[in-house]
Formats: structure tokens, C-alpha cells, sequence
């Protein structure tokens, strides 16, 4: 399922950063309220990739959802990533219900990540081939960021003082150390913070 590089519609991408029960500077509280009715279509034309999903599953109701990370609000709303928390039920044709939520990583108007939890079961795109392990998301989240603001790897490697080999290591699937997040955030115009969220590098971590 190639969710990474996917375009949000201006509907989508409004329903997305709708946080009623959220306060944080720049945002109208209470917000002005968005049609949410968007967003079941969006997830079930996603799932409906993957090519193991039961397609007698559907999303039928989703919830205003929570920011995870909001990025810098004074940088360019074009390069800015942002993760939200959507929460919901999908149904099957049976009429089971099941809880669901949504963890949705963009930038600007492009899909970075989706994952989603059903139940008790977290799925999510697969990358490798069948019966190899996943490489860790940040390399193809990196190589969609650095084709969207068109950075080839050799400049890429100039300009963060980093090894050709390293950053195609990176792209690979390498999980980089918090050197590396901060060297590669300054060159994609993005925030050290929001790039150790993509690479799952919490604040206190030692990598």
C-alpha cells in the first residue's frame, strides 16, 4: 500500500487538524466546526490497499481527533509535520463493531505515515517482501521527504556533513541517532522535534 506520498484533499486535511477538545496558540477556541464526514471515505479508500484487508470491514464513524505532534507553528505550513490521533468504530457486514483509531502523520498535503489499531491488532503498510523483517519506517518516510523538496543524497549528504553511504543506509531503513536527526532536520526545513517523533527518538533518548 503506498500510504507515504499520498495527496490530502483541503476537506481531509481540515477535518485532520479539527481538535475541539485541544487549546493551542493560533487555533480559534472553540474552532469553527468541519465536516468530519470526509474522513470515514479517506480511511476506507486507504485500507481498501491493502491487499489482505477484509474488505467487509469498514470505517463507519470517526471522532475529532488529538495531535501527537504539531510542529512549529512558525515554520512554513507546506513543511510542517503533523501526527493526530483519530478515533472510531468500523463495522463488517455482519454488523460487528469494533473500536479503531488512527495515527496520521502529513506534511503540508501529503500523507507521511498511517497506521491503524483495530481492536487489539495494530496494522500498518507492509515494505519488505514477504517473509523478510520491516525496515524501520523513517527510511521511506526520509526519501519522501527529501523527493518532495527535491534534495538528491549526494546534497543532502554535503549539506549535513554526513557520509553518501550513511544516508542511503538511512533510507534504507537505518534508524538514525539524535546527531543525525538534528544534522538531517536543518537540511528538510523542519524542526530537530519533529524529526525525532518521524524517527521514534523520544526526547530522552541516548541513540
Amino acid at each position: 500500500m503506498e500510504t507515504a506520498n499520498r495527496a490530502l484533499t483541503a476537506d481531509v486535511i481540515a477535518a485532520l487538524r479539527y481538535w475541539p477538545g485541544v487549546i493551542w496558540g493560533g487555533q480559534k477556541n472553540p474552532p469553527d466546526p468541519v465536516d468530519m464526514t470526509v474522513l470515514p471515505p479517506f480511511f476506507n479508500e486507504v485500507l481498501q490497499d491493502l491487499p489482505w484487508w477484509n474488505r467487509d470491514w469498514k470505517v463507519d464513524r470517526v471522532q475529532p481527533g488529538l495531535p501527537a505532534e504539531t510542529g512549529d507553528h512558525r515554520c512554513d505550513p507546506a513543511v510542517r509535520f503533523t501526527e493526530v490521533s483519530i478515533p472510531g468504530t468500523v463495522v463488517s457486514g455482519n454488523g460487528e463493531s469494533l473500536p479503531f483509531v488512527a495515527k496520521v502523520g502529513f506534511t503540508g498535503d501529503r500523507l507521511i505515515r498511517l497506521q491503524v489499531k483495530i481492536g487489539d491488532v495494530v496494522i500498518g503498510a507492509a515494505v519488505a517482501p514477504a517473509g523478510r523483517s520491516e525496515p524501520h519506517p523513517f527510511g521511506r518516510m526520509l526519501t519522501d521527504l527529501m523527493d518532495l523538496r527535491g534534495i538528491p543524497v549526494r546534497e543532502m549528504a554535503r549539506a549535513a556533513g554526513l557520509s553518501m553511504s550513511t544516508i542511503h543506509m538511512l533510507r534504507r531503513g537505518h534508524n538514525p541517532d539524535l546527531l543525525q536527526a538534528r544534522l538531517i532536520a536543518g537540511i528538510l526545513d523542519m524542526s530537530e522535534a519533529d524529526v525525532r517523533v518521524i524517527a521514534g527518538l523520544d526526547d530522552g533518548s541516548t541513540q
